[in-house]
């Protein structure tokens, strides 16, 4: 008996989709499963999509996308948002900021990461974050000094270690050719948005 009892096309779909995210990386697009399995709508795909979300082949996690369910022979995976650059003033996982969603086996980091942010810059080269990585992040307003955060300076977000001393805050980057941000609370608006767990670089 179907473990989830699904179609036939249902079960091709939540198979594409399950190598799709083993092999790339990330979830296919409608469009992509539609093209792969010879639907000829879009919305085709997407009725499939839906149908597994209600029969429990496919779990959607607010914040983080699509989830494979456990029963689904792949019980780490999951699906994360990417964003990308990060439109001033809006938040983090806005709309606007994901470019979609990429997957991972969510025993890679600790804490679980929420999104993925994609690093812009070598500000952070000698920590081993490159232009182009796909930072894990952790959603959390706190974190202790030394680690590296993904930190609100008024409308700008920026990747970058947390430096608090005697009142203090800077956050630091870890590249001679960029100099710190040194923090006025008093003049300016900032808050932490979230705490680095670990990267995946893409060749």
């Amino acid at each position: 008996m179907d473990e989830f009892e699904l179609t036939d096309n249902q079960r091709r779909v939540l198979d594409y989709i399950r190598q799709h995210t083993a092999e790339r990386g990330r979830a296919p697009t409608l469009r992509e499963i539609a093209d792969a399995l010879g639907f000829a709508r879009h919305s085709s795909a997407q009725d499939y999509v839906k149908a597994l979300e209600r029969k429990g082949a496919l779990e959607r996690i607010p914040h983080r996308g699509l989830r494979l369910n456990h029963r689904s022979r792949t019980p780490a995976a999951m699906l994360l948002p990417l964003v990308g650059r990060v439109a001033a003033g809006s938040p983090i996982l806005a709309t606007e900021n994901i470019e979609g969603e990429f997957g991972i086996d969510a025993s890679l980091f600790r804490p679980r990461p929420d999104y993925f942010l994609r690093v812009v810059g070598l500000s952070m080269r000698d920590a081993g974050i490159l232009d182009g990585d796909l930072a894990a992040i952790h959603r959390t307003d706190t974190a202790d000094n030394g680690r590296i955060v993904v930190a609100r300076v008024d409308d700008e977000v920026t990747l970058k270690t947390l430096e608090c001393k005697r009142g203090r805050i800077r956050l630091l980057p870890s590249n001679p050719d960029f100099a710190p941000i040194e923090i006025d609370p008093e003049r300016e608006s900032f808050a932490i948005e979230g705490l680095y767990v670990g990267m995946i670089r893409r060749t």
